[in-house]
């Protein structure tokens, strides 16, 4: 798949290399779950292959709700709580058939303690996911859904090959038939 959801500002080689060093090769097939929500949060992976959605249940409705993505070329985890075994608070699931290389919580944590530099990369990593998270609220209360649509597009080229159209309404937080209406519209638009 060609996207990046986010074209992080930060430079991820130092820990991929470390997981390529450190970790274990796996293999997740679609709907194979590398967390489960309510479950001691294990893995930090990195995606050689395929792609991962995050999904949070509703408390009254058990209703899923797609929270995130992570691709090809980036990382999957339900980071801080993995760090330090808490309970994962989304399950992790595999969209395609998907490859990683996976660390353990204790696997990191030892390398983020070997030096100053690798400490900082501990900083960068979690300001990053905020920054990250921030982007995402501030789209879902001063955006439209056709402006988050296009977002979405743009930051993922295919994705729609790989999400069934109430996996895109979830993320966006909206219902399906208003994604079904906006893309009537984009093809209206194109003619």
């Amino acid at each position: 798949m060609e996207q990046k959801f986010s074209n992080n500002g930060i430079d991820i080689q130092t820990l991929r290399e470390f997981c390529e060093r450190e970790g274990e090769a796996v293999i997740y097939r679609r709907g194979d779950q590398l967390e489960r929500e309510g479950d001691p949060a294990r893995w930090l992976a990195y995606v050689t292959e395929g792609c991962f959605k995050y999904v949070k249940y509703g408390v009254s409705d058990d209703k899923a709700h797609i929270t995130w993505f992570s691709f090809e070329g980036e990382f999957v985890v339900d980071y801080p709580t993995f760090l330090y075994g808490r309970p994962a608070q989304t399950t992790i699931e595999a969209m395609m058939l998907s490859r990683v290389i996976r660390v353990t919580g204790q696997q990191l944590e030892q390398y983020f303690d070997q030096s100053k530099e690798t400490m900082k990369l501990r900083a960068v990593i979690a300001e990053h996911i905020l920054s990250q998270f921030r982007s995402r609220y501030l789209d879902l209360h001063c955006t439209t859904a056709r402006e988050r649509y296009d977002l979405l597009m743009q930051r993922c080229p295919g994705i729609v090959e790989h999400l069934d159209l109430q996996d895109i309404a979830s993320f966006l937080n909206v219902h399906p038939n208003t994604i079904s209406k906006i893309r009537r519209d984009i093809t209206f638009e194109g003619r």
